[in-house]
């Protein structure tokens, strides 16, 4: 029973994440949309606006619902596990994906307002949130008790600012391909 709840989970980790990285990417869409004329503005929230719920309702939410039922259920199922400190980090980085999540949805619901007033550039980064969550917990489960904290501290943090200089690299391309 436990390797099906384990694959279940990893299915919905996957679309939840899936969904993650797609919604914050038409949040970016939808505000660059609002420094459009004003017809091409209409019409693409319009546009957006729908994705956004789709995905969000249809895909995200549940996906990011039934990973942690599954979760829940694997820690039921093998309370063994929460006898590793690997695990207690990796639950507070889950719960640092639901804040995160949490956010997002307050950002579709800013959408479905029409009050949505964030930059483009913002959500480019917000969107490393997620990356550095992902790349944090599949560090941890794979390498469990063999990770080394400081070199881990140190390399998500170094992951971080490359993140960021990329993306600054990128805008200031794009700002020369514009002029």
């Amino acid at each position: 029973m436990y390797l099906y709840l384990k694959a279940l989970h990893i299915i919905f980790v996957v679309c939840w994440f899936a969904g993650l990285f797609y919604i914050v990417r038409l949040f970016v869409y939808y505000a660059e949309a609002q420094e459009r004329s004003e017809t091409e503005k209409k019409i693409l929230s319009d546009q957006y606006q729908l994705m956004t719920n789709r995905l969000w309702f249809i895909i995200t939410f549940p996906a990011a619902v039934l990973a942690t039922i599954f979760g829940v259920w694997m820690l039921i199922e093998n309370p063994t596990l929460f006898q590793f400190s690997w695990m207690h980090v990796k639950l507070l980085f889950v719960l640092l994906l639901w804040l995160y999540h949490i956010k997002c949805h307050q950002f579709v619901k800013q959408i479905e307002k029409r009050t949505l007033n964030k930059t483009g550039s913002f959500f480019r980064i917000w969107n490393e949130g997620a990356t550095i969550i992902l790349f944090s917990v599949v560090f941890l489960v794979i390498l469990k008790n063999a990770f080394n904290w400081i070199f881990g501290v140190v390399g998500i943090i170094v992951f971080s600012m490359l993140l960021m200089m990329g993306y600054k690299f990128y805008k200031r391309i794009r700002e020369q391909n514009s002029k």
